[in-house]
C-alpha cells in the first residue's frame, strides 16, 4: 500500500504546524483536511474550511460530529478565491488546498486555473512568517491540466528570499498522478 496524496500532505504538515495556530482548509471537499486541521488546533486554535457545494459542507460536518469537532471551526460556502474577505494578512499558520472536484462528485463543478491562482496568491499574503501551505495537484481525465501548469508557472516564479517551494511528485505512477507541492514562508 502507498501513501495516498492527502497522508503524504499530512506527514510534511504536521511537524511544522504551529500548534493551536489558525488553520484553513481552502478546498473542504469532503473534509479530510478540515479534520486533520481540526486535531492539530485542538481546543485552542481555530479552522476555517471553505467549499462551494452544500454537499460538501455536509459531508464535512457529518465527518467532524462524528469525531467529536465542532467548537472553533468554521464551514464557509463560498470560494476559496475569495479568502481575503475573512482574513487580514499575516494570520494563518497553515492552509491546505486540494484543486480538483469532489470525489464523487459532479465532475463538471471542479476547480479552475484563474480562481485557483487568485486564492493561493491571496492565501500567501495571509499566511503568517514562519507558515506553510499545502497544494495538492489533480490533473488528468477531465480536469486540471491548465490549472496545474497555471499554479505552478506562479510559484517557481515566487521570491526565493520569502518562500521556499518543494515540489514532489509520485515518479512511478501512471496517469497523472497528484501532484503535492508545498510553499514555506520564510
Amino acid at each position: 500500500m502507498g501513501y495516498q496524496i492527502t497522508d503524504w500532505c499530512h506527514s510534511i504538515i504536521r511537524p511544522h504546524a504551529v500548534k493551536q495556530g489558525v488553520y484553513i482548509d481552502a478546498t473542504m471537499g469532503k473534509g479530510r483536511d478540515t479534520l486533520f486541521l481540526c486535531e492539530l488546533a485542538g481546543k485552542e486554535g481555530s479552522v476555517w474550511a471553505f467549499d462551494i457545494q452544500e454537499q460538501a459542507l455536509d459531508a464535512t460536518r457529518a465527518l467532524l460530529d462524528k469525531h467529536g469537532y465542532g467548537k472553533n471551526v468554521h464551514l464557509i460556502k463560498d470560494g476559496h478565491e475569495k479568502i481575503d474577505r475573512y482574513f487580514a494578512p499575516k494570520t494563518a499558520d497553515v492552509i491546505c488546498f486540494n484543486f480538483g472536484y469532489l470525489p464523487g462528485g459532479d465532475h463538471r463543478i471542479a476547480t479552475q486555473a484563474g480562481t485557483s491562482l487568485a486564492a493561493v496568491q491571496k492565501s500567501l499574503k495571509i499566511l503568517k512568517s514562519g507558515g506553510m501551505m499545502s497544494l495538492c495537484i489533480y490533473s488528468g481525465g477531465d480536469t486540471g491540466f491548465e490549472e496545474k501548469d497555471c499554479i505552478l508557472s506562479y510559484v517557481k516564479e515566487l521570491s526565493a528570499k520569502e518562500y521556499t517551494v518543494i515540489v514532489n511528485e509520485y515518479y512511478n505512477r501512471k496517469n497523472c498522478p497528484p501532484l503535492p507541492v508545498f510553499i514555506f514562508k520564510n
